[in-house]
């Protein structure tokens, strides 16, 4: 595999400060690398490539966080009752950080048995008005069954109102890197306020059974109890998928028909999401053929080694005048067998970095691009300290820190 690395600035607004007698700036920074690989995103299917009838479309390798493959991934829809993995990880973010236990127990309210529960025609997990349910069965309720009954009593229980549990979601979702979701409740029924993209819920996905494996195992359970009544798992691909274990499907005329499923097969695990599908059986059919065709096609291969050097960041006011970055973790892209692309990364930063620099501080990312989409990205580190340097280096530094900036706000207005 080919590699080199150039190293450049992204021009950002200068503004100097002055500090003790010496003249310091950030200005922004990034470094880029560019390797010759494999890669099938974007290719025509007569070449390798995937083709599907939904409307949006993602492909993701769990592991990396890879794109194998993406198609308006980036437009809000309506995510209907795939939302319910947002209000999922709320509430084991809530278990989690000990605000609250399994064995907890919230009331069924008359507006979650109304407009949730049976009365309403929709997916329910059928609980009786007035009584209490664990949080435990709530979340089988809300994950196996897909009970908007079940999500209601969650965010009723955990923050009063629904609009108040909402917006706990879409702050977490913030919290979690999803800048473009925003929701009016917990369940996915019809909102304006009710949108996702196919990425960040692929993300969502990912997050969940990243950090939450204890709770994760239930998405693949394939019928639960509750109220003398059992209900399948709606997901259509625990039946017919070979390792196929989550996570969630959807439906309001507003978003069409959606699936968030995941599958692992020879140790590698896929996430697909595909959204606004007008028939239930294209949507198991197509995120069936997706999965497949990532398994049959690709496989990961090595971009950097855990602690191998992958590029230098400049240093303001340091003892060295830059820092190596390095990943504590190997960085692998997922990549067509055989396919010849080019995949382009950048490692991205705000600098100068300013001095002392502890090793193994968080620097910035370094971002994989295929086919001008999005492929992955990776936190990069300080591989080694830097000690403040002397009071002249620091003051040449922000000489030149000046100098470059005065040049970049001519050049801005010219």
């Amino acid at each position: 595999m080919a590699l080199w690395i150039a190293i450049f600035r992204t021009p950002r607004r200068f503004w100097p400060n002055l500090l003790a007698g010496v003249l310091v700036a950030t200005v922004g920074w990034a470094g880029a690398v560019y390797a010759a690989n494999n890669s099938i995103q974007g290719a025509k299917k007569e070449e390798g490539g995937f083709d599907g009838d939904a409307p949006t479309a993602i492909l993701m390798e769990a592991s990396s966080g890879s794109v194998l493959f993406e198609k308006n991934a980036d437009e809000l829809r309506a995510p209907s009752s795939m939302m319910k993995l947002m209000t999922a990880e709320v509430v084991f973010h809530a278990i989690k950080q000990g605000e609250i236990k399994l064995t907890d127990e919230y009331r069924v309210s008359e507006n979650a048995w109304r407009k949730g529960g049976a009365p309403a025609g929709g997916s329910t997990m059928f609980a009786a008005i007035h009584s209490k349910i664990s949080v435990d069965d709530l979340l089988h309720g809300a994950i196996i069954q897909s009970g908007n009954d079940a999500c209601m009593v969650l965010a009723e229980g955990m923050a009063g109102n629904e609009r108040a549990f909402a917006e706990l979601m879409t702050k977490r979702a913030r919290e979690l890197g999803m800048m473009r979701s925003t929701f009016g409740n917990s369940n996915g029924l019809p909102d304006p306020d009710n949108k996702m993209t196919v990425r960040e819920l692929a993300m969502l996905a990912r997050y969940i059974i990243r950090t939450y494996p204890e709770f994760y195992k239930l998405f693949g359970e394939k019928e639960f109890t509750w109220n003398k009544i059992r209900q399948q798992n709606r997901n259509p691909l625990l039946n017919s998928l070979e390792g196929a274990d989550g996570l969630k499907t959807g439906y309001t005329k507003e978003g069409g028909y959606g699936i968030v499923g995941s599958a692992v097969q020879n140790g590698t695990r896929l996430i697909v999401v595909l959204n606004g599908l007008e028939d239930p059986e294209d949507r198991a059919s197509e995120a069936k053929k997706m999965l497949e065709w990532g398994f049959r096609n690709f496989e990961a291969r090595a971009l950097f080694a855990a602690q191998q050097p992958i590029g230098y960041a400049k240093v303001f006011g340091g003892a060295s005048r830059s820092v190596k970055l390095v990943s504590p973790k190997p960085i692998e892209v997922m990549v067509h067998k055989n396919s010849n692309d080019k995949l382009i990364a950048r490692i991205i930063y705000s600098g100068p970095v300013r001095a002392p620099i502890e090793a193994g501080q968080e620097i910035g990312l370094v971002r994989v691009w295929r086919a001008g989409n999005i492929a992955m990205e990776a936190p990069v580190y300080a591989g080694e300290s830097i000690g403040v340097g002397s009071t002249m280096r620091r003051a040449i530094d922000g000489v030149s820190e000046l100098v470059i900036g005065a040049f970049r706000l001519g050049a801005e207005k010219l």
